[in-house]
């Protein structure tokens, strides 16, 4: 018998390794990244509180309104977006966690994004 891959288990294994390993703190908040196949979330949390910091998806009505279906440029605007409500709550620096995906395609386009709005990482 094969055994069946189940790429979301994987993802969150990998997931956990990092998070041991990376956490967000009040003067460097983590910038979380949660990839679906319609969407892309990204939230900056202080886990030292508890408290998300800024948050921004493919949801919000400035990103809903750019054309096209679910692309990199969404996903860089959606990076642009939290590093501008990010830059608005006085974070300056965190550290990024991709949840587990591969740096690369829309991952890398929202780390960009949000590179481009002012946050070092």
């Amino acid at each position: 018998m094969y055994k069946r891959i189940d790429r979301n288990a994987a993802r969150k294994r990998r997931h956990l390794r990092v998070r041991s390993k990376v956490a967000g703190t009040p003067v460097r908040p983590r910038l979380n990244v949660f990839r679906s196949n319609q969407h892309i979330y990204a939230q900056v949390i202080d886990d030292a509180a508890g408290v998300t910091l800024a948050a921004a998806s493919t949801l919000d009505e400035a990103i809903k309104a750019l054309d096209g279906g679910l692309t990199v440029a969404k996903a860089s605007a959606v990076g642009r977006l939290v590093g501008e409500r990010a830059k608005a709550r006085g974070v300056a620096q965190v550290v990024f966690d991709r949840g587990g995906y591969l740096y690369h395609g829309r991952v890398k386009a929202l780390a960009d994004g949000a590179r481009e709005a002012g946050l070092e990482f």
